[in-house]
């Protein structure tokens, strides 16, 4: 029996077509967000991640998720209209809630812990710097990107669609800015590892963090890998 995937595939479309992938990707810490345009096969050489084992489990855990029949939610077979419903009710109604709290827990374990932990000074002004640049996206997504898309999907004018696709190369532009925030904040906490004095807002503080990375993946992928596709190929056949 051919194998569902042989490492040819772009990893965001992986997780498009398998969206129980992801969770295989964030254990290994492969990036199928903003990174969901290469290969599998580049993403495991660069991690230098055994390109057969990893293969056989996710194709192992594809085999079972058909054998249960689970199923997740394919938003390619969604409307435009209603996956930027999605994003907006599910991720960024969770950035709004989980970022002004963050912003705490980090601020007082830099405070608390910095003298010990100097390294909590530059996770402090990553988060912060993260924080300022996704509470600036999401009002752009949804005041300006997500009512274009909307007009554009309406009027079906070369016209909306160009405008539409101009916003989205910004904020696509964006994503990978934010990418490389967080990606810097798991360098700087060596994935988030604990060290033994660590207090419990420190713990707690490092799991909304990983959390927080965890959303944000599901967040540019559901946007770079479906809706933006999506709205491209809607553009390019009218």
């Amino acid at each position: 029996m051919e194998e569902a995937f042989n490492g040819s595939e772009r990893v965001g479309d992986i997780v498009t077509a398998f969206p129980g992938a992801g969770n295989l990707m964030k254990a290994y810490r492969i990036d199928f967000c903003c990174g969901g345009d290469r290969t599998l096969n580049e993403a495991l050489e660069e991690k230098g991640i055994d390109r057969p084992d990893f293969l056989e489990r996710l194709n192992g855990l594809y085999r079972q998720a058909r054998e249960r029949n689970i199923r997740s939610v394919d938003w390619r077979d969604k409307s435009s209209a209603e996956l930027i419903d999605h994003i907006v009710r599910t991720h960024h109604a969770y950035l709004r809630e989980e970022l002004p709290l963050l912003s705490g827990f980090v601020t007082k374990i830099w405070r608390v812990h910095g003298d010990a932990h100097p390294e909590l000074e530059a996770l402090h002004d990553r988060f912060h710097r993260m924080k300022e640049e996704l509470e600036r996206h999401l009002a752009a997504e949804e005041e300006k990107l997500f009512p274009l898309i909307r007009q554009a999907e309406r009027s079906g004018t070369p016209a909306d669609g160009s405008e539409a696709m101009k916003a989205m190369d910004e904020m696509e532009a964006e994503h990978g800015e934010v990418g490389n925030l967080l990606k810097e904040m798991r360098e700087i906490t060596r994935d988030y590892r604990l060290p033994e004095d660590a207090c419990r807002t420190y713990m707690l503080a490092f799991r909304k963090l990983e959390e927080l990375e965890s959303d944000m993946f599901e967040h540019i992928h559901l946007e770079n890998n479906v809706l933006f596709p999506k709205f491209r190929s809607l553009c390019a056949s009218s």
